[in-house]
């Protein structure tokens, strides 16, 4: 879609980021009723199952949406090891609970996020459309971290529920300490019976080449009837990778607080508060409107976002109708010229043993400041 740079200003609608229960904050959207949401999983959304905003932005907001000093923690902690516990914990903050139901708008291709938290800017970008690659990188300058994610979700329809396979690479750079921490993301579950219901489960492992650290996380869910011990529950260990040996043993649930157990002492402590991490996070807001750029997701769907906090829903439709056409236009023609698309700030590598990688070029080795910002912290 293109959108006039002068109209950038009036045009960008930016909403509350996902909270603990799976809302907005500042609104709740649901589908009608479950037969309809269940329904709404299989096809083409109408606005009545959209969340008014893109995957994109969700995407984004796992990175810069938190309360908690979390990532500064990451970079400043003395040792090795407390650095890896808190890289850890990390982690586990970049998830959010997700509605039943309804979801977010597809990304175009060439869509971007950029927005700034204190030193912490984040730029994300829609890397492919068909099969749908997102890149984000973050620098924080002040921190000395970077961050380079690529993300990919291949979703697969299993009668009772679809369970999308995230895949992609994750890293987060610690740069003064030369350090480099590899992680993969849980598997997003949507679960029709018995429960409706949407759940990160699956296995992640986090490893530091240059400390010689792994974490091996299981992400677990209600495989039938409600268990609250077991539902968004986190099972794990850190372990040293030359000697094999468990250093810490982590248990807990990511929605609501997650501890280390030291095999050596006994001692146990919290790593991670969910509530306190994510609980009344800030609508991002625009700072410089002129500086907004028309690939901005606020912008691209914001006649879409306006409609739908508006309830109406005839224009909800035919604004997202004509992204969705032009879209298709563009790819035509495209096509027709034997134009290949090139995303704007990554290079996108994807073999079938590595999966996807998406690389800053060159001249992006560090993500300017947005004109879009979040407070910092509460």
């Amino acid at each position: 879609m293109q959108v006039k740079e002068e109209k950038s200003e009036e045009n960008a609608v930016l909403t509350a980021p996902l909270s603990l229960d799976g809302s907005e904050s500042d609104s709740d959207y649901r589908s009608p009723n479950i037969i309809h949401r269940i329904l709404s999983l299989l096809g083409s959304l109408p606005p009545q199952f959209n969340i008014p905003k893109s995957q994109l932005q969700c995407y984004g907001e796992s990175a810069y949406c938190i309360n908690s000093n979390i990532l500064s923690k990451c970079a400043n902690e003395e040792t090795p090891l407390n650095r890896f516990v808190s890289v850890v914990a990390w982690s586990i903050s970049t998830l959010r609970p997700l509605p039943f139901g309804v979801a977010p708008y597809n990304p175009i291709l060439g869509e971007t996020h950029h927005v700034s938290r204190g030193s912490l800017n984040v730029l994300v970008e829609q890397v492919s459309h068909h099969p749908p690659v997102a890149a984000l990188h973050a620098t924080d300058e002040k921190d000395n971290i970077e961050i380079i994610w690529c993300q990919s979700p291949m979703p697969k329809f299993h009668g009772s529920h679809i369970e999308t396979n995230v895949q992609g690479k994750r890293q987060l750079k610690l740069l003064d300490k030369k350090e480099t921490y590899t992680m993969n993301s849980p598997n997003l579950v949507i679960r029709f019976l018995p429960l409706p219901g949407v759940e990160w489960l699956g296995n992640v492992r986090i490893r530091c080449e240059e400390s010689g650290l792994e974490a091996e996380l299981s992400y677990r869910g209600n495989s039938f009837w409600p268990r609250p011990s077991i539902h968004r529950s986190i099972k794990g260990k850190i372990v040293s990778a030359t000697t094999l040996q468990t250093i810490y043993e982590i248990n807990g649930h990511w929605d609501r607080s997650v501890m280390v157990k030291d095999v050596s002492t006994g001692k146990s402590r919290t790593i991670y508060d969910a509530k306190e991490a994510l609980s009344g996070l800030k609508t991002p807001v625009v700072k410089d409107p002129k500086a907004v750029s028309p690939s901005e997701s606020s912008v691209v769907w914001s006649e879409v976002s306006r409609a739908i906090l508006e309830k109406r829903w005839d224009k909800a439709r035919e604004a997202k109708s004509c992204i969705e056409e032009r879209q298709r236009e563009i790819g035509r023609e495209r096509e027709l010229k034997e134009e290949d698309w090139v995303p704007k700030y990554f290079s996108v590598i994807h073999s079938k043993e590595s999966g996807w990688d998406c690389i800053p070029l060159p001249n992006n080795n560090i993500v300017p400041p947005a004109p879009i910002l979040v407070n910092h912290f509460m």
